[in-house]
């Protein structure tokens, strides 16, 4: 059965806020916080025009739109809401206790930079700073992904009892346009069907029960265990779901790429068979990495550049599209047989000596392979990710140094 919509042309927050529509939550619920603003001015305008037959429901704040839709996930219906930033951090209060409650929410997060100074623009600081409150976390490289990703995270939210944050880049994916495929509401319901929450796990005055309600110490670690086990048992799930959705909805996971060699729910993996270093990057650089990766492996870029054929070759891309769970066992059989890994990452894991990204990695990779691994920060607060940076870093990751750098200062 092939998909019955054609590519558009779309801003990557109308192209959100259409698949939303078409996925038919019952209550939608935010407050604008730049550069999120978009995707919920064009479900609120949905909303008016009688294109859509959600609640829609104007919150006085990040924390009160987060509160909203916990209590109307309570109550058993699909809900939805988005932020950024500072936005993000009002809400992780009710961010933790939403994942303690085992509420089926689902938020996208246009990642921007926390304050102070204050910055409008990019960077992932925002939802690291959240990653361990036991939400499933993935991260979209561009609009058509972003799509897939938000499709995916319902059925995962709804059919495991945990919420789903999906990131996308402020800015340069939410107010930048692409070509994407938006699949129907009935196309949709192919692989989401409507949601009928579990008896007993939902708010009935018919069958009353209670939610995240007073744990002594002899229950609460207990609760927490299974959190994290279940968090942890996800992975399999997501790829699981992934292979179902694409093929219940032909044409909406994003076409694979000439050197794509792995492409699942958790990680792809763009590049030679056997790289000798490996460039593992979350979000929208990875298409510019892709494009290094490109250039890196023709031997004209080294001429050009003065320098030997086999410096810049073998060098594939890792990306990571599911953040939490992590896929430690995913990205080791990329990386094990690797010489030089370089993680860049656009957030810094302040009083750490590596990038959270690279924290991961490392702590992943201990004793599992011999490749020198190294953390890169790059981007922060919007500054550029640029083809030449990335060049700079497959030379710099090749170096005796392993100190996490930052690359791309004025």
């Amino acid at each position: 059965m092939k998909i019955s919509q054609k590519s558009q042309i779309l801003e990557g927050s109308n192209a959100i806020a259409e698949v939303i529509k078409n996925i038919r939550p019952a209550v939608v619920s935010a407050y604008p916080i730049t550069p999120q603003t978009h995707i919920v001015e064009d479900l609120a305008k949905m909303k008016a025009d009688g294109q859509a037959d959600f609640e829609y429901i104007r919150a006085e704040s990040e924390f009160a739109a987060a509160s909203i839709v916990a209590g109307a996930s309570a109550t058993g219906v699909r809900v939805y809401t988005a932020t950024s930033s500072q936005g993000l951090l009002l809400m992780a209060e009710v961010i933790f206790n939403i994942a303690g409650m085992r509420l089926p929410v689902v938020l996208t997060c246009a990642n921007r930079g926390v304050s102070a100074p204050i910055t409008i623009w990019n960077d992932h600081q925002d939802a690291m700073t959240v990653r361990d409150a036991g939400w499933i976390m993935f991260f979209a490289e561009n609009h058509q992904e972003a799509v897939e990703q938000h499709i995916l995270a319902y059925k995962l939210a709804e059919s495991l009892k945990l919420p789903v944050m999906v990131n996308i880049d402020g800015f340069v994916l939410t107010h930048s346009y692409e070509s994407v495929i938006i699949p129907t509401a009935k196309e949709i319901k192919r692989f989401l069907p409507d949601y009928k929450p579990t008896k007993d796990e939902y708010l009935d005055i018919k069958n009353p029960i209670s939610l995240g309600t007073f744990a002594a110490p002899p229950y609460y670690m207990e609760i927490r265990e299974q959190l994290y086990r279940d968090l942890m048992n996800a992975e399999n799930k997501i790829n699981e779901e992934y292979q179902k959705l694409a093929k219940a909805i032909p044409g909406v996971i994003k076409p694979k790429e000439k050197m794509t060699k792995i492409n699942d729910g958790l990680i792809e993996y763009y590049g030679p068979s056997n790289p000798k270093t490996v460039l593992i990057a979350m979000g929208s650089m990875v298409g510019t990495i892709k494009d290094v990766i490109d250039e890196a492996n023709s031997n004209w870029l080294a001429k050009k550049m003065g320098l030997p054929t086999v410096a810049l070759a073998k060098v594939g891309v890792l990306k990571i599209k599911c953040f939490r769970p992590f896929p430690a066992d995913a990205i080791l059989k990329i990386i094990k047989n690797a010489r030089y890994v370089g993680v860049l990452e656009k957030a810094v894991s302040l009083g750490a000596t590596e990038g959270p990204l690279a924290i991961e990695i490392k702590t992943a990779a201990h004793n599992q392979t011999k490749a020198k691994i190294q953390s890169f920060i790059v981007g922060l607060g919007g500054r550029d990710v640029t083809k030449d940076m990335i060049k700079k870093i497959i030379i710099e990751v090749k170096k005796k140094d392993d100190k996490i750098k930052f690359i791309g200062k004025v």
